[in-house]
C-alpha cells in the first residue's frame, strides 16, 4: 500500500506547547521533518494547524497506557519514527523539607517516568528499522545541582544517567541517545524567576546572557542528522558556560 510518509523524516516532540519544545517544532518543519506534535493541555494554535507536514496528537504523558496508544496510532498511520525529543517536563522550587509525597510524583512522573515509557514504546519500531535519535531535554541542574530545585535536579539527574544506559543498550541497533542540558533559557518556564535571581545567574555565565529557545532547537537538528551519526551518550550543555 502506498505510503505519502516514505522518504520524509518522522519526528516526535513532546511537550511541543512549551517554549523550547515550539522552537524545536519550527526548527523541524523548517528542514522539512513531518513533525508529530505531542500535547495535552496547551492546543496547537490555528496558525500552526495550517502548516503542511504536521500531525496532532493528544496525550496525557502522565498515563502510561495513554502513551502507549498514542504511539501505537502513530506507528500504524506513519510506520516509524526517526526521531524522538522529549521536551516535556514541569519544574518545582522549594526547601526539601517542604516537598511532600503528590509535589515528588508530579514532578518525577513528568520529567522521568513519562519519558521512559515514551522511549520504551518508540524505541521498537526504532530497533526494527536499525535507526533512530533519541533526544532528551535535561537541564544543567541534573549535572550540578540547584539549591531550592532538589527535586527537579534530581528527576533531570535520573534523566541523564537513562540518557548514558540507553546509550550503550542502544548502540547494537544503530540508535543515538543525547541529553540537551539547557542552562538559564527565555522561556515562560522561567518566567516566575525575580530579577534579581536572572541577574545572578546571568552575571555567572560566561556570555553574559540568558539562552534562547532557538539555541536548542538548532543543537537538537544536528543530534537528529547524519552530521551527528557517531555522537552517542553525551549530556551537551547550552548553558553560554554557566557550569564550566
Amino acid at each position: 500500500m502506498y505510503n505519502k510518509y516514505m522518504g520524509k523524516k518522522i519526528v516526535l516532540i513532546t511537550g511541543a506547547s512549551g517554549g523550547i519544545g515550539r522552537a524545536i517544532v519550527d526548527k523541524f518543519l523548517s528542514d522539512n521533518y513531518h513533525v508529530i506534535y505531542i500535547y495535552n493541555s496547551t492546543s496547537p494554535d490555528s496558525k500552526l494547524k495550517a502548516k503542511k507536514n504536521i500531525s496532532f496528537y493528544k496525550c496525557n504523558l502522565l498515563s502510561t497506557s495513554e502513551i502507549e496508544k498514542v504511539i501505537q496510532d502513530i506507528l500504524t498511520k506513519f510506520k516509524k519514527i526517526d526521531v524522538l525529543i522529549n521536551s516535556a517536563g514541569v519544574s518545582h522550587f522549594g526547601l526539601i523539607q517542604d516537598i511532600n509525597e503528590d509535589e515528588y510524583y508530579k514532578v518525577f512522573d513528568s520529567n522521568a517516568k513519562s519519558i521512559i515509557f515514551m522511549i520504551k514504546h518508540v524505541v521498537k519500531s526504532m530497533i526494527s528499522e536499525k535507526c533512530g535519535s533519541i533526544i532528551n531535554i535535561s537541564s544543567m541542574w541534573g549535572k550540578v545541582g540547584s539549591s531550592m530545585e532538589s527535586i527537579y535536579s534530581a528527576s533531570k539527574g535520573a534523566i541523564n544517567t537513562l540518557t548514558l544506559s540507553l546509550a550503550k543498550e542502544l548502540g547494537p541497533s544503530n540508535i543515538r541517545v543525547n541529553a540537551i542540558c539547557p542552562g538559564l533559557i527565555d522561556t515562560k518556564m522561567n518566567s516566575s524567576l525575580t530579577k534579581d535571581t536572572i541577574d545572578s545567574i546571568v552575571n555567572e555565565t560566561p556570555l553574559l546572557r540568558m539562552g534562547t529557545a532557538e539555541d536548542v532547537a538548532n543543537l537538537c537538528l544536528f543530534l537528529a542528522s547524519e552530521n551527528s551519526s557517531f555522537i552517542t551518550g553525551q549530556l551537551i550543555n547550552v548553558d553560554g558556560g554557566f557550569s564550566i
